[in-house]
């Protein structure tokens, strides 16, 4: 039986019409992680609630009827590893990979989401048009574009979408670099009418995303999921979840997520609430009363990642009672120091007192983010981490403890955009994970040689491309990226330009021409401030 037989929706699709738009509308993973994905969900059901659109789904696993002749190929791009995937379900529709190969009988390719909206570049290749910011505002005014331009040639498609605010068209401009192996000149585009520059585009309704089908497939069974905030106004200076997605938003409780709430909930009795610091709602303690009634005693309650200093024992105990049994939180370092670097606004007292209030409200474990090989990170740093677990951990001995760690990755449109992955990283996880596992602590790292591949992308300009299609060819492995370079060695930088090089403030870098929430000259202020406490 099909996976989508399993589905609950929450909203009408629209009967199309006769002559309907063909769009498939694909996540490049399978079936189970792209239905749990909220952008996915949000921006498929907006194009299927459309009459003058046909659309269907396609993961890697699984598809919905592929119409013979689509006009529209779209993709959700959430995560940088997967552009393997995107490839293999271009091959799959039959589409060249490049839009410099397509021609009138071709699909234009259409992209979004978090990877492209902050550096589209080393995937330019691979989409006709890239839609950059919120999809709520951005999709239909994309189809409504094309809608103008339907019936005209394909050059002439591209250049009308390239004229509306937040449609980036790749192919129509050009890159200069000073050599092969050396930085970028200069961006620009190949005719005067075409924008030199394109802003991202940011929602600002009343209402922010709420599931659209509920399914036990889904990674998070039977999830019902509500953004409760958008964006983080605390603004920790690495941080892409913050700075790309300015300013921060928050729905009203009474007319917007209550609703949503109990649309969902009569459907499930799970419930995501989700947001890069959902306890900053300015009516949470309200919506925390509202979730105690006893007509929820039957919810299970999922939260993001808390801030640290809002997690009080009444929280705790809501989600012990909601059948909750940890709760997360972001410290990212036990060094005062190395969170003033970061812009992160906590005292060791407040870490300490969230513990507290964790235990006290009847949790049984408490998850704590931190990261490795932060600009300015000393070995003293990530000793007062360990200090600061271990004073945790004898505070509060029922309490079960976990450092999940990350490397530190440069993104676009951070303060931290120009510094590089430091290679000290590795032996600062190595360490930590040990003196963790003497102290009874479980200690979860991510792969440090994934986070370089991952700031190799992150960080990458149109050079990429063909690197990105050697290393899939040859297995999409660690080895295989560095088999890609030797093949490549000289026509592109070397590994250390894109991933490891602090680079330096005047330079041009690959996205200059896609305009984030702040300008530049706020982001070297922010970054100043930082090196300030080095």
């Amino acid at each position: 039986m099909s996976l989508f037989s399993d589905e609950y929706l929450l909203f009408e699709p629209a009967i199309s019409d006769s002559d309907a738009l063909p769009v498939v509308f694909a996540f490049p993973n399978q079936y189970s992680v792209g239905i749990t994905s909220l952008g996915y969900q949000t921006i498929w059901s907006k194009l299927a609630s459309r009459s003058d659109i046909d659309v269907s789904r396609l993961f890697t696993d699984i598809h919905e009827r592929i119409p013979q002749q689509a006009e529209l190929v779209g993709f959700s791009f959430s995560w940088e590893l997967d552009y393997v995937n995107i490839i293999n379900l271009l091959e799959f529709l039959s589409v060249p990979l490049h839009s410099k190969d397509r021609n009138e009988s071709h699909p234009l390719v259409f992209g979004g989401g978090p990877v492209l909206t902050a550096n589209p570049e080393p995937f330019a290749s691979f989409f006709d048009v890239i839609l950059l910011g919120d999809g709520e505002l951005l999709l239909d005014q994309f189809v409504d574009a094309y809608q103008q331009v339907r019936n005209a040639e394909r050059s002439q498609q591209l250049t009308h979408l390239a004229s509306f605010p937040g449609i980036y068209v790749p192919s129509l401009y050009q890159v200069h670099y000073k050599s092969n192996s050396e930085s970028i000149i200069s961006i620009t585009p190949l005719e005067s009418t075409i924008p030199s520059q394109i802003k991202k585009q940011t929602y600002s309704g009343e209402h922010l995303s709420s599931s659209t089908v509920v399914t036990e497939k889904a990674a998070w069974e039977n999830i019902f999921m509500v953004e409760i905030v958008r964006s983080c106004p605390e603004m920790c200076r690495f941080c892409l979840a913050s700075y790309l997605t300015l300013p921060f938003r928050t729905p009203s409780l009474e007319h917007s997520l209550i609703p949503a709430i109990d649309r969902g909930l009569k459907l499930t009795n799970r419930l995501g609430l989700l947001g890069a610091s959902i306890t900053q709602h300015p009516e949470f303690e309200i919506l925390l009363d509202h979730l105690s009634k006893p007509e929820y005693d039957h919810v299970r309650l999922s939260l993001s990642s808390v801030r640290t200093n809002t997690l009080t024992e009444k929280l705790a105990k809501t989600l012990s009672r909601l059948d909750s049994r940890s709760v997360t939180i972001a410290i990212e370092s036990g060094s005062q120091r190395l969170r003033l670097i970061i812009n992160k606004k906590l005292e060791d007292q407040e870490i300490l007192r969230a513990a507290a209030n964790a235990a006290k409200g009847g949790l049984k474990g408490l998850k704590l983010y931190g990261m490795a090989g932060l600009p300015g990170e000393q070995d003293e740093d990530f000793k007062e981490t360990i200090a600061l677990l271990k004073t945790i951990k004898k505070n509060n001995p029922t309490l079960s403890l976990t450092l999940g760690c990350s490397t530190f990755v440069p993104k676009a449109h951070t303060p931290f955009q120009w510094d590089g992955v430091r290679v000290s990283a590795q032996k600062t996880l190595k360490s930590m994970e040990k003196e963790l596992s003497k102290a009874g602590i479980e200690f979860r790292a991510e792969s440090y040689n994934w986070s370089v591949i991952q700031a190799l992308i992150s960080r990458g300009d149109r050079r990429l491309t063909p690197l990105l299609e050697l290393a899939r060819k040859y297995g999409d492995s660690l080895g295989s990226f560095k088999r890609a370079f030797k093949d490549l060695k000289g026509q592109l930088p070397e590994l250390d330009y894109y991933v490891h090089r602090n680079w330096k403030e005047d330079e041009t870098l690959p996205w200059q021409h896609l305009i984030g929430p702040l300008p530049e000259e706020v982001l070297l202020r922010h970054r100043q401030e930082a090196q300030s406490h080095i």
